[in-house]
C-alpha cells in the first residue's frame, strides 16, 4: 500500500483540525500543541494554505478556514453523489458474480432503487430503475444493524407490523450485520409454488434473513444485502445483489457476501473521509 507524503499528510491534519473545531479561531501555538507538530513546520504549512485561500489568518493572528475552500466545499456537496464512488464497484459485483447489483437508498421510510449494474446475462432484470417500495423488516436488518433504536422506531411504522417471530429474526439479521458486513436473504418456504404452499402474507417480501450460515448446506438464496456507512452508525445506503442462478452452498453465499461487505466498506471509508490507498 502506498503511503502519502508526510507535507500532505500534516497540511489535511491541519485542515481537519480546524474544520473538526467550527466557530473556533486557533493560533500557531495551539496547533503545535494539538498535532504534535514542530513550531517551524507548522508555520510553513500556515503559510502556505493562507497563501491559497485554504485558510484565513485573523487579526490576532489566529487561523480559521478560508474563503477558497469554503468554495470548493460548497462545489462538491453540491455536485458529489456517493453513486461516483459505488458505481465502479458494483459494476465489479455484477460481473464478478453473474448477478444483478442494486445501490437502494432509505429515503424515510422508503426504498429507492437508484444504481444499478447488470451482467450480460441480466440485462432484463425485471425491477426497473426508479423502482420505490416500502421498507420491510426483512430491509431493516441492513439498513438499522448498528442502530436498534431506529430500528424499533421502523416497525412502530411498518405496515403490516412484524410480528413476534419476525422481530426476533430482525434481530438475528442486524446481529449478523454486525458481524459479518452482510446480510443473505432466502426465500420463504411458504412462497415457493408448489402442492403444500401457503403464501400467509402476501405484503411481505417472499425472503427471510439467514442469521446463521452451514457451509455444507443449499440455500434457496434470493438476494445479499450489505450497508455503506455514511457516519458511524447511520446508513442511507444499500448494496443487493440478486439475480443468483439457482441454490448455493454457506461457502458460497459467504464468498459472495464477504466481496460484497469488503466494497461497502471501501465506499463507507471514502464517504466517511478515510479512503484506503492502493
Amino acid at each position: 500500500m502506498s503511503r502519502s507524503s508526510p507535507g500532505v499528510a500534516r497540511m489535511a491534519a491541519i485542515l481537519n483540525f480546524i474544520a473538526d473545531h467550527p466557530g473556533q479561531a486557533f493560533a500557531l501555538t495551539d496547533l503545535v500543541r494539538a498535532l504534535k507538530l514542530s513550531r517551524a513546520t507548522c508555520h510553513a504549512l500556515l503559510t502556505g494554505l493562507v497563501d491559497v485561500g485554504y485558510l484565513y489568518r485573523t487579526s490576532d493572528k489566529t487561523y480559521v478556514l478560508g474563503p477558497a475552500l469554503a468554495a470548493i466545499g460548497r462545489t462538491a456537496a453540491e455536485h458529489f453523489s456517493p453513486l461516483q464512488v459505488a458505481q465502479p464497484e458494483m459494476r465489479k459485483l455484477a460481473d464478478d458474480f453473474d448477478v444483478v447489483c442494486g445501490a437502494y437508498f432509505l429515503e424515510g421510510d422508503v426504498i429507492h432503487l437508484r444504481e444499478r449494474a447488470a451482467s450480460v446475462s441480466h440485462v432484463g432484470y425485471p425491477v426497473p430503475l426508479g423502482t420505490r417500495m416500502p421498507l420491510r423488516w426483512v430491509q431493516a436488518t441492513a439498513f438499522y444493524a448498528r442502530s436498534p433504536r431506529d430500528a424499533d422506531a421502523a416497525q412502530a411504522r411498518i405496515n403490516p407490523s412484524p410480528t413476534a417471530e419476525q422481530i426476533e429474526q430482525l434481530a438475528g439479521g442486524m446481529a449478523f450485520v454486525r458481524e459479518h458486513g452482510f446480510i443473505a436473504l432466502t426465500r420463504r418456504p411458504d412462497s415457493i409454488p408448489g402442492e403444500n404452499a401457503i403464501v400467509t402474507n402476501l405484503e411481505d417480501p417472499p425472503v427471510l434473513p439467514e442469521t446463521a450460515l452451514d457451509d455444507a448446506r443449499n440455500y434457496p438464496l434470493m438476494a445479499i444485502m450489505a450497508p455503506i456507512y455514511e457516519a458511524r452508525d447511520k446508513v442511507s445506503i444499500s448494496l443487493v445483489l440478486a439475480g443468483f442462478n439457482g441454490p448455493m452452498t454457506g461457502v458460497e453465499i459467504r464468498r459472495a457476501g464477504d466481496a460484497l461487505a469488503e466494497a461497502c466498506t471501501r465506499i463507507s471509508r471514502f464517504l466517511v473521509g478515510h479512503p484506503e490507498t492502493d
